[in-house]
């Protein structure tokens, strides 16, 4: 159960909540860090999304409602009571930019002041605008004296320290109200974070995100799309359509209720036709009759509903990434992920319009999900608990180096010990 007060347990163990509010389901991962890096799930809890429309609020009382259950049964899962979560960011109209500046160094060893000097972002805050929030300050490359490539500056020489650093802002109105919903079920939230990273820090591979490649996460409201170059993300971006737009297409084309919508789209639906489509016959009920009130159509017809949404989805997020020249960084690959992403034929569709090799993403670094839980659905949750891994990885490093440091009385103890002790 939620309550007014942070679990001690909780907090001693070191417990990461993450909290993705979609348009069709709400979903509660509760993880666990394990000694080797990896993090564990220990409780799950997920359910229909409420008051939630194209990504954006419509009512406050029936999220904060969806909320408070989804957490609720993933505290009973993992036996723990959790107060600090980690939210997923979607539908808040998520922007990029990429910016570049230097600062001086004056010829000395560039040491872990100088990085978190460079990489302060206070400057920024000062320039944002009253609708927009920044969400992420994430340094893409380094360069010193002019010369690019560089990784990690720590422990270089020069006198100039350039830094290529992706700022990712959200609409200020859509943080502050999903922000109040979790506050209004007693939950502290500790961090935000934008769909299409997390999605894409969960369901790419390595080599994938070094050698570029487009991310696009087809959720029910919205459609997210990131692009990640030499293992850092590089753009981001959002189309205003999704799953649920095609079940709505489905239902006013063939005057059939939502709910047999979703399940025509999800039993017999395609994006790709198939020969035996003019064959195969799919009784259809009205909307408003009885029992009796029913038609039958053709599977052709319902692929014929459903295509030229798909197509229209990925003509726009070609049309976001062309201006832009992300679409080349992104090599030629492309990973789906997202619950609209599962619908037949949308891979092949999609390989045949952006012209790149297709393949359908799921979570990959997290352990402890149950087969329910670990399909494209839930590549957003999964990729929460990444972000804060990798966060809390480098401040072990960060710390680490600290106390490493020759100049450093305690750095000096702190080696000491390790060597021999």
């Amino acid at each position: 159960m939620i309550q007014n007060t942070p679990s001690k347990s909780a907090n001693r163990t070191g417990l990461i909540t993450a909290l993705d509010v979609g348009t069709t389901k709400v979903a509660c991962f509760i993880a666990r860090p394990l000694v080797n890096g990896a993090a564990e799930v220990i409780g799950v809890g997920h359910q229909v999304s409420k008051g939630i429309k194209n990504g954006n609020i419509v009512d406050m009382a029936a999220v904060e409602d969806s909320i408070r259950t989804t957490v609720e049964a993933a505290e009973h899962m993992a036996g723990e009571n959790v107060r600090d979560v980690v939210l997923c960011v979607s539908g808040s109209v998520p922007e990029s930019k990429l910016i570049s500046f230097d600062v001086a160094i004056s010829g000395h060893e560039i040491s872990e002041v100088d990085l978190k000097r460079a990489l302060d972002p206070t400057w920024l805050y000062s320039q944002q605008v009253d609708d927009r929030q920044i969400i992420h300050t994430l340094p893409v490359a380094y360069s010193i004296d002019g010369n690019p490539g560089v990784k990690d500056p720590r422990g270089m020489y020069g006198e100039k320290l350039g830094v290529n650093m992706h700022v990712i802002t959200a609409s200020a109105g859509a943080l502050r109200n999903i922000t109040a919903c979790g506050n209004r079920c007693h939950l502290d939230v500790e961090s935000q974070v934008v769909g299409p990273y997390a999605a894409g820090l969960s369901c790419l591979v390595e080599d994938e995100k070094e050698l570029g490649v487009i991310c696009i996460d087809m959720g029910g409201g919205t459609t997210d799309l990131s692009v990640f170059f030499d293992g850092e993300i590089v753009y981001t971006d959002s189309v205003p359509l999704g799953g649920n737009h095609v079940t709505n297409d489905i239902a006013r084309g063939l005057s059939t209720p939502v709910a047999y919508a979703e399940r025509m789209k999800t039993l017999y639906g395609s994006a790709v036709p198939s020969p035996s489509d003019d064959q195969e016959v799919i009784k259809v009920p009205l909307v408003g009759e009885e029992d009796d009130g029913e038609n039958q159509i053709s599977r052709s017809m319902l692929v014929g509903i459903i295509r030229p949404r798909i197509e229209e989805i990925f003509e726009l997020v070609r049309e976001k990434l062309e201006p832009t020249g992300f679409e080349k960084a992104g090599a030629r690959r492309v990973v789906l992920t997202g619950g609209a992403s599962q619908l037949t034929g949308v891979r092949e569709l999609a390989a045949e319009m952006m012209d790149k090799q297709v393949r359908l993403g799921r979570p990959n670094y997290v352990k402890g999900l149950a087969e329910s839980v670990n399909g494209p659905a839930f590549s957003a949750p999964a990729g929460l608990i990444q972000v804060v891994m990798k966060e809390r990885k480098a401040m072990s490093q960060t710390s680490s180096r600290t106390m490493d440091a020759p100049n450093n009385k305690f750095g000096r103890i702190g080696k000491w010990i390790r060597e021999n002790i």
